[in-house]
């Protein structure tokens, strides 16, 4: 039951909850405006705050759940829930019911977290948005909790191997998905945080 947890946590991270919510409020597929991302920053951007702020909860959420359900069935194992927290990143990442085109995943990345390693998560939590209030750039936020994240379970909480080992190959794998976010920036071109705007 352990391993169909696992499986069960990339199908959970592959429902496309911004996609979902913009096509029943606006009709649109949220892949071809702004970015062109499912997840919840470009939600907020294309479709306003309330639309943005839900697809955050359930992205989130369903990190969590994920990784929940794995510990519940292999007795909190902390093999079995850090590849279920691996395969709920990937599946939000690559869902295949988008063929494989999907968000770049830190909102799912954060639910997983809040179940495995929360104190560090918060730690980290602070770090980002010091960086997006400072910036005003929401993807350098992600780039910089990503990287600070592994070094904050490290010292914070001394896991397990295997939760060591997935919170620093997610946090590669974040920033990885943020390499289109880095060449913006360094051009200056990368969107910057309004709130109050939802074309932002």
């Amino acid at each position: 039951m352990a391993f169909l947890s696992v499986i069960l946590a990339y199908f959970i991270g592959g429902i496309p909850f911004g996609y979902l919510l913009t096509r029943w409020r606006t009709g649109q597929d949220i892949r071809t405006t702004g970015s062109g991302n499912i997840g919840a920053t470009n939600v907020l951007r294309t479709a306003g705050r309330g639309l943005g702020f839900a697809t955050l909860a359930l992205d989130i959420a369903k990190g969590y759940v994920a990784v929940w359900i794995a510990a519940h069935y292999s007795d909190n194992s902390p093999i079995w829930t850090s590849l279920a927290a691996a395969a709920v990143v990937l599946g939000h990442a690559f869902p295949a019911v988008l063929k494989f085109q999907g968000g770049k995943a830190v909102a799912s990345f954060v639910g997983a977290f809040v179940f495995l390693t929360p104190l560090p998560l918060l730690a980290t939590t602070i770090v980002f948005l010091i960086a997006v209030i400072a910036s005003r750039h929401i993807s350098l936020g992600s780039i910089i909790g990503a990287a600070t994240f592994p070094l904050a379970v490290y010292l914070i909480d001394h896991p397990p191997f295997p939760i060591f080992a997935v919170a620093l190959l997610g946090g590669a794998f974040i920033i990885w998905r943020h390499k289109g976010n880095m060449d913006r920036l360094r051009a200056g071109t990368e969107n910057i945080l309004r709130l109050g705007n939802k074309t932002a």
